[in-house]
């Protein structure tokens, strides 16, 4: 296929690949998982394409958010009981690599391509084209940017903005950051190794530095294994120190270094165990360790012409909240249901308000979850604003904690070409435009008249 970036809404569905819009998904991350694998069941062409030559690798029900300190200590609790009763379902921790693993069962192998660097990528009226660095390309009539915070497709699609002048000033800028996480996932341990272990529902326990610019979190899983990850609030010194490694992860020689100097820091059991951060890493394969920049931003401008991007690669938001990976998700249930929204063998310029549509949607709440992320990192941190949060959070009136989790938990979107999920909830759901968007099958039933 030939494409021609000068004929950028030259409309011509005659050249598609096939009646449906392929799909080119750069990213084999939890959005770009999801997407494939909800593309898959809407019978839509799509293949995806990662870097890493390998996927890194369910849950307990959480109740609560545990506020501890350095003796071991319980300050106060930020309590989840009540959840199915109000919004239909309770929350549960799910590790990474088992969330992976269950994605990665629904879609075909032959749909995943591993080893791929996206380099540089071109698109126009009639399809778009994407080079790897191993001489490979792939071409199809959407491309999908599920490529983290350092998106290539992001990278070019911005590239093409700024020289034609039309991209925010604001999306111009690097990365911001201000925090390193330390994550890792220990072997299975046994009730007498780790006594949360036997707990029925998951034991999430945040602990708050006194003198030093750490806080550190850690749970029990279903898989019987305690899962960690460490956060570091950088000074402008420490943030210069990590800033040359911003554009990928730390390696080897980092991430020990820094276990070496968390591994004093002090860990809940459950029990009388005076267990340290050493100890959850002698338990642990060191490759399962990793260290992170945890960039913060929500980008204004997420699609151009054919190519639109999912999670980290439009938002990256501070883990400290915990709704970035739900956030991916999201993206990727409402960018499904719009793609099979569109008609059969659709035009450059549908493509673009099914895009458009996707953005209008997710920003508010995207938005949202900026400011909870947000307001969870502050509180988890070292400064007066964080003495504040954390008092704030201890004495909020129950009326107004409730408030806040109904807007939080409000919107709970669906796929609308599958079965829909019994929502039993108290708290109704928000409206989901997506989900009235139909099928093309369906589009044609209702505009065929019989003479």
């Amino acid at each position: 296929m030939e494409i021609n970036p000068a004929v950028t809404f030259k409309h011509d569905r005659s050249v598609m690949y096939s009646k449906r819009p392929r799909v080119v998904i750069v990213g084999a991350g939890l959005g770009g998982l999801t997407l494939g694998m909800l593309l898959h069941k809407a019978d839509i062409p799509f293949d995806i394409y990662e870097r890493a030559i390998e996927v890194k690798p369910l849950g307990k029900h959480v109740s609560a958010i545990k506020m501890c300190n350095e003796q071991r200590g319980l300050e106060f609790s930020i309590d989840f009981e009540g959840h199915e009763e109000e919004f239909g379902a309770n929350g549960y921790m799910i590790t990474r690599p088992a969330l992976y693993d269950l994605l990665l069962r629904q879609i075909p192998k032959e749909r995943i391509h591993l080893g791929k660097k996206a380099l540089t990528m071109d698109q126009g009226g009639n399809g778009v084209l994407v080079r790897f660095s191993d001489g490979t390309e792939a071409e199809g009539d959407i491309l999908v940017g599920a490529d983290g915070p350092y998106s290539a497709v992001r990278q070019g699609i911005y590239a093409k903005l700024k020289k034609a002048g039309t991209l925010p000033p604001s999306d111009m800028l690097p990365l911001p950051f201000s925090t390193v996480c330390l994550v890792g996932q220990t072997r299975p341990l046994t009730p007498e190794e780790f006594p949360d272990i036997a707990q029925e529902q998951c034991q999430l326990r945040r602990t708050i530095g006194t003198d030093k610019m750490y806080s550190w979190s850690t749970y029990n899983t279903a898989q019987n294994t305690v899962a960690y990850f460490l956060i570091q609030f950088l000074t402008g010194e420490s943030s210069k120190e990590n800033d040359s490694f911003k554009n990928s992860e730390f390696g080897p020689e980092a991430v020990l270094a820094m276990c070496e100097e968390v591994k004093d820091f002090p860990v809940i059991s459950g029990g009388d165990h005076k267990y340290t951060m050493a100890d959850l890493f002698a338990w642990t394969n060191k490759e399962h360790i990793s260290k992170f920049m945890l960039e913060e931003k929500v980008f204004k401008t997420w699609y151009h012409c054919r190519a639109v991007l999912v999670g980290d690669a439009c938002h990256k938001l501070n883990p400290a909240g915990g709704v970035g990976p739900a956030n991916a998700v999201q993206d990727a249930i409402v960018l499904a249901n719009l793609i099979n929204g569109l008609p059969f063998h659709p035009i450059a310029e549908e493509i673009k308000e099914a895009f458009k549509a996707y953005q209008d949607e997710r920003m508010p709440w995207v938005k949202d979850a900026h400011k909870i992320s947000q307001s969870h990192k502050t509180m988890v941190g070292h400064s007066l604003a964080s003495n504040a949060a954390r008092y704030v959070s201890k004495h909020m009136p129950t009326w107004l904690f409730n408030r806040i989790q109904a807007r939080a938990f409000s919107y709970r979107p669906q796929v609308a070409f599958l079965p829909l999920a019994e929502d039993n909830g108290r708290v109704r759901p928000a409206p989901q435009p997506s989900m009235s968007v139909k099928g093309p099958v369906e589009f044609e039933e209702v505009t065929t008249y019989t003479v």
